[in-house]
C-alpha cells in the first residue's frame, strides 16, 4: 500500500494534494446521489398527469429502500474488486462513469429506463464509495496526525456537495420538470469526473494497484463471476419488462431485509464463535455487537428524510416565504447545513470530555444519538395532528425535526465507525467494517417498510407513523443505554489478563465510589 509521509508537500489546506483531488470528486458525486436521491419518491408517486409514475406510497418508499439498501450493500463487493483486482484510482474512475450513465438514462423522459438507470446507479455507487474513501486514508502514513483533521475535511466536502444537489435539483424540479433535475445530477457526475481525471497525478501513486492482487487464475475466475453476475441482473431486468417474472416491490423489500439481517448474524456468528478468538476479543465483539443494533434502528428512523419526511413536506407544509415556495427538496439540505455548522462543536465536545477524563462510552453515545433521534419523530408526531385537523404546518416544525436528527447523527455516526475500528479483531477489521455496513442497508430497508404506512388520502393515520417510529428508536436507545453501562467495562478490556482483571476492578471501584 502506497502512502505518502506525513513531511508532504503540504498542498491543500495543509494536507496533501491528493486530498483536494478527492475532495472535489466526492462532492460531485455526492451532489449527483443527494440530488437524485431526493427526488425518487416524490416522482414514483407523483400523478401520471403531473409527469411521474403513480405509483403508491407504500410500493414507492419500498423501492426506495432497497434502493438506498443496495447502495451500500454493493459497497461490499466494489471494495473488494478495488483490493484484489484493478486498484482503488481505477474502481473510483469507473464507478463515476457508471454512475453518471445512470443518471443519463434516468433524464430520458422515459418510464421504462427509470428502474434501469436506479439499478446503473447503484452498480456504480458501490464500485466508487468504499473506495474513494479508503484512499483519502492512503494519503497518509499511519504516525501523520493530519488524518483525522483530512478526513474532517473529506466530509465536509460530502455536506457541500449534499447541499449543491439538493439545491439544485430541487429548484429544478419544482420549475423544469423531473428529467431536468435527474439530468442535472448527470452533470454534476460529469464535473467531477473532469476535475478527477485532470488532478490524478496528484494521488502520487495512491490506489494506482490492488493491494491485495489475485494470481491470474483466480482473476480470470473472478471476472467470470461478476460478468456472469451482470449478465443475471440484465436477463431478470428483461423478463420483469416483459412481464416474465411480476415484482411485488413491498414483499420484495420484506424478503431482503430478512435476508441482510440473516447475512449479518450469520457472518457475526462466524467470527464470534469460529476464530479462535480470545476471551477479551469475544467481550469487545459483544460491545460491537450493541453499537451495530443501535446502528440500524438509528437509519430505520434518519432515513424517512427521503420518503415520508419529503412526502410531508409536499403535501401538508406550508412552503411560502413571502411569495417564494420554498421547494420541496430544499428541507433534506438542513441536515447538511446543520452538520457543517456542528460537526466542529461535537468534535471539541468529546475532546473536551476526554481532558476532564469523562468520556462516555461508545455504547452510551449511541444511545444517546438513538434517542435524540426519536424524539424529533414526537414533533413530527404534533406536527402532523396538525396536518390531520385540515391545516398546513409552518415549516419550522421540519426545521426542528431535522436539527435533532442531526444531533443524532453527529452523536451515533462517527463514534460508531470509530468504535468498528478500536473494537475489531485486528485479523477482522476489514470483514468487520463490511458486516458494519449492512447495518446500514438493514436500517434503510426497514425504513422503506416503516414510510409505507404513509397514506396521504388518509392524513389521519399520518400521527399514529411517527409515534410509532419514535417510541421504537427511543425504545430501542433506552435499551442499548442499559447494556451500555455493562459493556462499556468491555470496550476497555486489555489483551493483557491481569491489565485486564485490573481494568475490570478498577472501572467498577469508581462506579461504585461515584
Amino acid at each position: 500500500m502506497t502512502t505518502q509521509s506525513a513531511e508532504a508537500t503540504k498542498d491543500f489546506c495543509g494536507h496533501p494534494s491528493g486530498l483536494k483531488t478527492l475532495f472535489l470528486t466526492e462532492m460531485w458525486e455526492r451532489m449527483s446521489y443527494y440530488g437524485m436521491r431526493m427526488l425518487l419518491v416524490l416522482f414514483m408517486t407523483a400523478t401520471l398527469q403531473e409527469g411521474g409514475l403513480g405509483l403508491t406510497v407504500a410500493s414507492a418508499a419500498a423501492i426506495y429502500g432497497l434502493y438506498t439498501a443496495c447502495v451500500y450493500f454493493m459497497g461490499l463487493p466494489g471494495g473488494w474488486i478495488a483490493d484484489r483486482l484493478i486498484g482503488g484510482q481505477k474502481a473510483v474512475w469507473y464507478g463515476a462513469i457508471i454512475i453518471m450513465i445512470g443518471h443519463i438514462i434516468l433524464a430520458i423522459p422515459s418510464d421504462e429506463t427509470f428502474f434501469i438507470g436506479l439499478i446503473v446507479v447503484v452498480l456504480g455507487t458501490g464500485l466508487l464509495k468504499p473506495n474513494i474513501s479508503a484512499m483519502v486514508g492512503q494519503l497518509y502514513s499511519d504516525k501523520d496526525v493530519r488524518r483525522d483533521s483530512g478526513y474532517a475535511l473529506y466530509y465536509m466536502g460530502i455536506n457541500i456537495g449534499a447541499v449543491i444537489g439538493y439545491g439544485v435539483c430541487g429548484y429544478l424540479m419544482e420549475n423544469q420538470g423531473w428529467h431536468w433535475a435527474f439530468g442535472a445530477a448527470a452533470v454534476g457526475m460529469a464535473i467531477g469526473l473532469i476535475q478527477y481525471k485532470v488532478t490524478t497525478p496528484n494521488l502520487n501513486g495512491i490506489g494506482a494497484k490492488p493491494v491485495y492482487p489475485l494470481s491470474k487464475k483466480a482473476q480470470k475466475l473472478s471476472w467470470t463471476i461478476i460478468s456472469g453476475f451482470l449478465a443475471v441482473v440484465v436477463v431478470t431486468t428483461y423478463m420483469i419488462f416483459q412481464g416474465a417474472i411480476t415484482i411485488k416491490p413491498v414483499t420484495v423489500a420484506q424478503y431482503v431485509a430478512v435476508a441482510f439481517s440473516a447475512i449479518f448474524v450469520i457472518y457475526y456468528a462466524i467470527i464470534y464463535f469460529f476464530s479462535a478468538l480470545s476471551r477479551v476479543e469475544k467481550k469487545k465483539l459483544l460491545a460491537l455487537l450493541v453499537i451495530c443494533v443501535a446502528s440500524a434502528c438509528f437509519w430505520s428512523g434518519f432515513e424517512q428524510a427521503g420518503s415520508s419526511m419529503n412526502l410531508f413536506a409536499r403535501d401538508y407544509t406550508d412552503r411560502f416565504v413571502g411569495s417564494f415556495e420554498v421547494p420541496t427538496g430544499w428541507f433534506q439540505s438542513l441536515n447538511s447545513f446543520f452538520i457543517i455548522l456542528l460537526s466542529p462543536f461535537f468534535a471539541a465536545l468529546w475532546i473536551n470530555l476526554g481532558k476532564k477524563l469523562v468520556s462516555p462510552s461508545y455504547g452510551i453515545k449511541c444511545a444517546v444519538g438513538l434517542i435524540i433521534m426519536g424524539s424529533g419523530f414526537i414533533i413530527m408526531f404534533f406536527a402532523a395532528q396538525h396536518a390531520a385537523a385540515g391545516l398546513k404546518v409552518a415549516p419550522y416544525w421540519l426545521v426542528a425535526t431535522y436539527f435533532l436528527h442531526t444531533v443524532g447523527e453527529l452523536c451515533l455516526s462517527p463514534v460508531a465507525l470509530s468504535a468498528v475500528s478500536k473494537l475489531s479483531p485486528k485479523r477482522f477489521a476489514g470483514q468487520m467494517m463490511g458486516i458494519f455496513v449492512l447495518t446500514y442497508s438493514i436500517g434503510n430497508i426497514i425504513s422503506g417498510l416503516l414510510a409505507g404506512n404513509y397514506d396521504p388520502n388518509n392524513v389521519s393515520q399520518i400521527p399514529a407513523l411517527y409515534i410509532q417510529i419514535s417510541l421504537f428508536t427511543i425504545g430501542i436507545g433506552l435499551i442499548v443505554l442499559l447494556v451500555g453501562f455493562k459493556s462499556r467495562f468491555w470496550e476497555n478490556l486489555s489483551e493483557d489478563k491481569n491489565e485486564d482483571e485490573k481494568s475490570e476492578e478498577n472501572v467498577t471501584l469508581a462506579n461504585n465510589n461515584a
